[in-house]
């Protein structure tokens, strides 16, 4: 039981970092915002070590709850729900399940 609930928690882990990085390319593609790519990698760097099992997982929880912050006040300065709003929903549920499955 314990390692599917581990192995659940690093799949959603690996969808989130492909998320990611994807809304940085996307980012950087429709806006040529350098800015987003290089966030996304960076924001995705600690997160990746963690999937591979090189960090430990505490620290995914402290990105997380940074990035939850991050997307959470950038949506409620600019009111638009993309791509911050969707990115903060998506931090939220991939930061309770890292949580409750810990």
């Amino acid at each position: 039981m314990f390692s599917e609930y581990l192995t659940l928690k690093i799949t959603v882990l690996w969808i989130y970092i492909v998320l990611l990085i994807a809304g940085g390319l996307m980012g950087y593609i429709k806006a040529k915002s350098k800015a987003s790519i290089i966030a996304s990698t960076i924001s995705a760097i600690p997160l990746i070590l963690v999937g591979l099992k090189v960090l430990q997982s505490t620290l995914a929880s402290i990105v997380l709850a940074v990035l939850l912050i991050l997307f959470g006040t950038k949506y409620i300065r600019s009111g638009k729900f993309m791509p911050s709003g969707i990115m903060c929903i998506i931090t939220l549920i991939t930061f309770l399940v890292w949580i409750i499955l810990k």
